[in-house]
């Protein structure tokens, strides 16, 4: 499957309000920083409560919570009305100017 595919694959399980609006975008961006959360403390849990080991069934939580935030992210960037191709390959773009310019590591967004 390509990532094209699967943006549009997205849709047919998109229920929500508001799609298309100011509002469909604000929901997107609030489902997609939960997921990233819920991500993050599946991870916490391999710390807490795994003593830092990767086990097989953390492993398959995290990446079933990763898919549910690749699912945002591409409700995200349809209601952006932007292909999740352009957004990927933007960034490759970005991120290999700020390696060739030696700017990968600081911050800012203008590096």
């Amino acid at each position: 499957m390509t990532i094209e595919e699967y943006q549009k694959l997205t849709q047919s399980t998109a229920v929500y309000p508001w799609k298309g609006t100011l509002q469909g975008v604000i929901y997107a961006t609030l489902g997609l920083s939960g997921e990233a959360g819920e991500l993050c403390n599946k991870l916490k849990k391999v710390i807490r409560d795994d003593g830092s080991i990767m086990t097989a069934e953390r492993r398959l939580q995290l990446i079933d919570e990763l898919g549910d935030v690749l699912w945002y992210v591409a409700a995200l960037a349809t209601e952006l009305n932007v292909d999740l191709e352009l957004v990927a390959k933007n960034n490759i773009a970005k991120l290999s100017n700020r390696f060739a310019k030696g700017t990968l590591h600081g911050s800012g967004d203008s590096r």
